[in-house]
């Protein structure tokens, strides 16, 4: 019977093996060293902050596995052994396999800061990320104060986490604005006041230095590079970005980047094996997407994709249109499409804010073709179904203006602002667009 290894037990590796499952009756072992079960990442964070437990985290109950004969071994790959198809780990044992997926995720990035690795410093991406902040941050009692270097989606997170158990929070951001390199000016101005406005102290354009030790090897405090200023502080969170976690195949044949190399059928140049999630990296292109997302949906297509080329059914990896989501503590983001931080030569922008200052869009668009690129949305929810639709049909601005009240996806008795939008847009651009309403029947056929 071919005996397919998993390394990794995320989102990417455990839809990989349950729809191998589904496909076959193939031999199936994941292997990790982080959980003995299947957990949703994304959900760490609200274990921390008291909305749910950890066992409320994991999708599947414990008899799952046993019962759809999927087995589980805890352990660390150290080496992989390709010609004779061999996983070598670190207490010593070895498995064999017939195809092999990796499918090791993300691990949080570090420079070289002298300190980095003491007691009380952590990423925030693991399940030990969470046992760590537990055991130095339970209460502002035990933490005085504690710093985030990095502002990305992990550290504002973190953040909130932190705030939540009224702890004090310095927010360290390289960039002149939050995020800027992903969010357009107006965007990225507005969570910088939303972060100040929850009582954190960001500090923009603002660099580590160093983690300086207490004597029992725990951080103490941290120095600000640009000023040698040192801020007191008993916990210190990496969230400076994330590279994938492959460091135990570098000696390996597989080839490596900065991820695992992989074509459009998830293939490395070694056969028989194969990486998916946020450890692969494609290097044959994909539209104008990253060659590595560290994305929980694309790490779920990828499973799906790589089951059916093991089971027989060889197909290329197609994520379709961009999209995300995330949470600047009380403000929503969407993202559908293509909208960089400046637009590129091609393109217009339109711009609507609430006057209170937490609800936006950002739409944009060829200014030759009219033609529909992308939206942001902030505090607004839009239906992914209806901008999937507009991409795919590649309609125009006005169409998706005309029709934009059909893509609001805000609960009953919320104020709605497609008049307001419109109207703005009109108003800008010399347009007469009329807001118009279809049937859903209609919109998705």
């Amino acid at each position: 019977m071919e005996h397919i290894v998993i390394i990794g037990n995320g989102i990417s590796g455990v839809t990989a093996a349950r729809h191998i499952r589904k496909l076959s009756d193939k031999k199936i072992t994941i292997v990790s060293a982080e959980t003995d079960y299947f957990f949703s990442r994304t959900a760490l964070m609200y274990v921390y902050m008291g909305h749910m437990k950890f066992e409320h985290t994991q999708p599947y109950e414990d008899w799952f596995w046993k019962k759809n004969r999927i087995e589980l071994k805890k352990g660390f790959v150290k080496q992989i052994e390709t010609k004779s198809k061999t996983l070598h780990f670190a207490e010593g044992d070895t498995l064999q396999y017939d195809k092999l997926i990796i499918a090791t995720g993300s691990k949080p990035n570090k420079f070289g800061w002298h300190g980095q690795d003491l007691d009380g410093v952590m990423g925030m991406y693991h399940k030990q990320d969470l046992e760590k902040l537990e055991k130095y941050a339970p209460n502002n009692k035990v933490c005085k104060r504690a710093v985030i270097v990095g502002g990305g989606l992990i550290g504002i997170e973190l953040a909130e986490m932190l705030h939540s158990r009224h702890i004090p929070v310095t927010f360290l951001v390289r960039e002149s604005s939050f995020w800027n390199g992903v969010l357009p000016e107006e965007e990225s101005t507005m969570i910088n006041r939303e972060i100040l406005a929850n009582g954190i102290d960001l500090r923009l354009s603002t660099n580590l230095k160093e983690i300086v030790s207490d004597e029992n090897g725990q951080v103490k405090s941290v120095i600000i590079q640009e000023t040698g200023e040192e801020i007191l502080c008993n916990v210190v969170g990496l969230t400076a970005g994330v590279s994938p976690n492959i460091d135990f195949i570098k000696d390996s044949s597989i080839e490596t980047g900065r991820g695992v190399k992989v074509n459009r059928y998830l293939e490395t140049n070694i056969p028989d094996v194969y990486a998916v999630g946020d450890c692969a990296e494609q290097h044959e292109g994909i539209d104008q997407r990253r060659t590595i997302e560290a994305v929980w949906y694309t790490g779920r297509m990828m499973g799906e994709t790589v089951a059916q080329t093991i089971c027989g059914n060889r197909i290329q990896y197609k994520p379709g249109h961009w999209f995300n989501s995330a949470k600047f503590f009380d403000i929503e983001y969407q993202t559908y499409g293509w909208v960089w931080a400046q637009p590129r030569e091609n393109e217009a922008r339109f711009y609507w804010e609430h006057k209170d200052g937490n609800k936006c869009i950002h739409i944009n668009y060829d200014k030759n073709t009219r033609g529909f690129i992308g939206i942001n949305t902030f505090g607004i929810r839009m239906r992914h179904e209806f901008f999937d639709k507009v991409l795919t049909k590649k309609e125009s601005v006005d169409y998706v203006l005309e029709y934009l009240a059909d893509a609001n996806f805000d609960p009953e008795f919320y104020k709605l602002h497609e008049k307001d939008i419109v109207k703005k847009f009109n108003t800008e651009n010399n347009t007469n667009i009329q807001l118009k309403k279809k049937s859903w029947k209609r919109i998705f056929a």
